[in-house]
Parts: structure tokens; C-alpha cells; sequence
């Protein structure tokens, strides 16, 4: 099933953050049966894959000691995975990654790209499962100090090549790797909408591009200063839809049922054209 989720476009990850502290929802679904309940929504909104994390990259985040993080993860990702459902582990952890690929989980996002943790890409070999390696400059607490670039497209672009390298010397298939800009990531808004207005550009190179922008700062600065987080699923979702017509292998967002019908509007201009 993995393989045939890597030959399908677009996919929609659904975003479950079992944490305290996320940027947009924190704490929402920390409870197991929130959790539980909230996944379940997003797979009959149309989820293609739920995306499960148990620690904050926010800007800022402190980081969650492992045993806590994967105390909240894998009785989540056991029950769905019993239930059929496509997971990814979202983790800078190479034992969580681990833990979670045996609980069920087929896909590791990594927002580091193997770079926070240097058994993960070992791990990511070894577990058979596809690996999302985001591009990364540093930790939440570091990582604004890294957001200047030359070109950010270019740099993007070069800095997720050598991940792929390192990546594939390690043993992990060039066929089981997808790559993510890492929108907020060391970069600001301008960095941002540049990397999606030149999406092609990564694209180009073959390799499945996920793209996360749902209610990031950027998206939210559309808006009136007072509007709450929930009001940044309609751009975002607009932006879901861009970058799937740019070549965008999937998104991963919030509101699942919003950005469904915002690709099933660009499917019907596309099939129309």
C-alpha cells in the first residue's frame, strides 16, 4: 500500500499533534481518545495518511524527552494501524521513528532530514519504510538565526540533494525518499513564498515533494491580526492547491475536508483545461 500512496497524487496527510505545546492546536489532542477521535475524523474527511507527532518544532519548542514522546505516539499509532489506517511518525527521534515503524507507522517524517539524530538515517534503512527529510538549518530554538541565503531556492535545493546522498550511503532506497522544503523552517515569509512560487524548480529534480504551509506564521499574515488559528485553513488550503498544480506530490494540513475540496476544485480546472 505504501508504494501505491508514493505512485498516487495528491496526497492529503492529515496533521494529529498529540502535544502540549504545537503551534495551532496544542494540547487539543493530547487526550488518547481525542486523539483517536480527531484521526478518525480526518480519514473520513479523506486523509490519505495522519501524520502523528509527539513533540513541538515550533519556533521556540523545548524539546520532549523520548520516553515521553513516544509514551503519547505508539498506543495512538497501534489502535489506527489495527484499524487499516496509513501513518506517518513525525520525529526527530531515530528510536521513536523506530518504535513507531514496528506499532504500524509506513512513512518517518523527519523535519531535520536525518540531521538531528544521526542513527535515523541508519534507522530509516533498516525500517522499510518511506522517509520524509525536511530541509533543516537548526533546532526550534536556533533556527531563525540560520534564515539567510543567497538563494533560497537554490540553496534549498543543493542543501536537500546532499540529504538525499547521505541518505541513500546510508542504504535508504532513492524510491522510498520524499523531500520537504521546510516552509518556516530557517526561513522567513519571503523565503516561503518564493520556495512555492519556484516549486518546479524542486520538483524537477524527481523526487515526491511534500509540502507543509498549513496555518504557518506566513499563511496567518494574510489575515487581520485578531484572527484565530482556524481562520488560516482557507489560505492554506488555497496554497495546498497551488502547490499540488506545481507538481506537489502531497500536503500536509490541518483541515482536511477544507483542502479536499479545494483540490477536487483544481482537479475539475485541470481536467477541464
Amino acid at each position: 500500500m505504501t508504494e501505491a500512496l508514493l505512485a498516487q497524487r495528491p496526497i492529503v496527510m492529515g496533521i494529529l499533534n498529540v502535544t502540549v505545546d504545537s503551534f495551532s492546536d496544542g494540547g487539543a489532542f493530547l487526550e488518547f481518545s481525542a486523539a483517536l477521535a480527531h484521526a478518525r475524523e480526518m480519514v473520513a474527511s479523506g486523509a490519505d495518511i495522519i501524520d502523528v507527532g509527539g513533540e513541538s518544532t515550533r519556533p521556540g519548542a523545548e524539546r520532549v524527552p523520548v520516553e515521553v514522546e513516544q509514551q503519547r505516539v505508539l498506543p495512538i499509532i497501534r489502535e489506527l494501524a489495527a484499524e487499516g489506517v496509513a501513518l506517518s511518525i513525525d520525529t526527530l527521534n531515530a528510536s521513536t521513528a523506530a518504535e513507531a515503524v514496528r506499532a504500524g507507522a509506513r512513512f518517518i517524517n523527519d523535519v531535520s532530514g536525518a540531521l538531528a539524530d544521526a542513527d535515523m538515517a541508519r534507522v530509516a534503512a533498516e525500517s522499510g519504510a518511506t522517509y520524509i527529510a525536511g530541509h533543516w538549518r537548526g533546532t526550534s530554538a536556533t533556527m531563525n538565526e540560520f534564515a539567510n541565503y543567497d538563494s533560497v531556492v537554490v540553496d534549498v535545493r543543493n542543501e536537500l540533494r546532499l540529504r538525499v546522498d547521505a541518505l541513500h550511503a546510508a542504504g535508504v532506497p532513492r524510491e522510498r525518499i520524499v523531500l520537504d522544503p521546510g516552509l518556516g523552517f530557517a526561513k522567513n515569509a519571503e523565503h516561503n513564498w518564493e520556495l512555492l512560487a519556484q516549486l518546479s524548480t524542486l520538483v524537477g529534480d524527481g523526487f515526491p515533494i511534500l509540502i507543509g504551509a498549513s496555518r504557518k506564521r506566513f499563511i496567518g499574515a494574510l489575515l487581520p491580526t485578531e484572527a484565530n488559528m482556524v481562520e488560516r485553513d482557507v489560505p492554506s488550503a488555497v496554497v495546498a492547491a497551488l502547490a499540488v498544480n506545481a507538481g506537489a506530490w502531497g500536503v500536509r494540513v490541518h483541515d482536511v475536508r477544507m483542502t479536499k475540496l479545494a483540490l477536487a476544485a483544481q482537479q475539475k480546472w485541470e481536467n477541464a483545461r
